[in-house]
């Protein structure tokens, strides 16, 4: 009797497997606050809290319109200073996906609030669609999209400049272009983009670069890692923080599923920066 119950165990465990990484941890969400002390941060901006919302990819299987509605309501429980939407809004390529158009999109991100606003940046799968549509779509409801632009932020004492990088896929790319109009002395400089193969051009002036993309591999496995990474450099960009001869960059997981709609280690997460002075420390 006992080694039947083992064996009727074992037999389970690939099924419940199965379970878990296509239809439990891909519905989960969670909100991971991550603190990190970029170079140059002044003590004026010391405890800003930056919400990254990447990889939306909404109509994958678990995640349409009412999963977009958790979302924004959790990102506003977590009350940060800025919201970085860091792109791939949309699906066209996902197992048991349901397309939706970016206006739903849009108009379902529309209740996102924070003191310095809303930026977004386009990924891969907004050009494969029309970076135009997405572009208008996310404008219309007030959404300010920067590709290859910056904007001058202030809350209090902080003036910073945020950096909108295109994506290395599909964009432009051209971070010389985009840091033109950031003066010297204008404050530290926060840059974010889509897919985090453009980090290497980043230049030192930026305190912080944030992309997304990658989506952690979406598997983690114990002993062989994420064997997926969407990315030119392998596992060195896969996630989290990375620093880079002195250098710094957060990559975050996102929300969303591409190809499979699966997730192992690696649930849905609003990425929740607080950005600490090492002046303070």
């Amino acid at each position: 009797m006992k080694y039947a119950i083992v064996a009727a165990a074992i037999g389970l465990a690939p099924t419940a497997l199965a379970a878990w990484a296509f239809m439990i941890e891909p519905s989960m969400l969670r909100v991971r606050e991550v603190t990190l002390t970029p170079p140059r941060w002044p003590l004026e901006c010391d405890g800003l809290r930056v919400a990254v919302l990447a990889d939306l990819h909404v109509g994958s299987p678990w995640n349409g319109p009412e999963n977009l509605a958790r979302v924004v309501a959790r990102t506003r429980e977590a009350r940060p200073d800025v919201v970085l939407l860091a792109g791939d809004y949309v699906i066209d390529d996902v197992v048991g996906g349901t397309f939706v158009p970016p206006l739903v999109i849009a108009a379902g991100l529309r209740d996102l609030d924070a003191p310095l606003g809303t930026f977004a940046v386009l990924g891969n799968h907004d050009h494969w669609l029309d970076a135009g549509l997405v572009t208008r779509a996310f404008e219309s409801v007030g959404i300010r999209v920067l590709e290859d632009a910056s904007v001058s932020l202030r809350k209090e004492a902080c003036t910073l400049s945020l950096v909108g990088l295109s994506d290395a896929w599909e964009g432009r790319a051209d971070v010389r272009g985009a840091l033109a109009g950031v003066p010297d002395g204008a404050g530290p400089i926060l840059a974010f983009t889509h897919n985090p193969d453009l980090f290497p051009k980043v230049p030192e002036r930026v305190s912080l670069t944030i992309a997304g993309h990658t989506h952690g591999g979406q598997v983690w496995l114990p002993l062989l890692g994420r064997p997926v990474i969407p990315s030119s450099f392998g596992q060195r960009y896969a996630i989290g923080a990375v620093v880079e001869r002195g250098r710094h960059l957060f990559v975050s997981s996102g929300i969303g599923t591409s190809t499979l709609p699966v997730r192992f280690a690696t649930p849905p997460e609003i990425s929740l920066l607080i950005l600490k002075s090492r002046e303070g420390a």
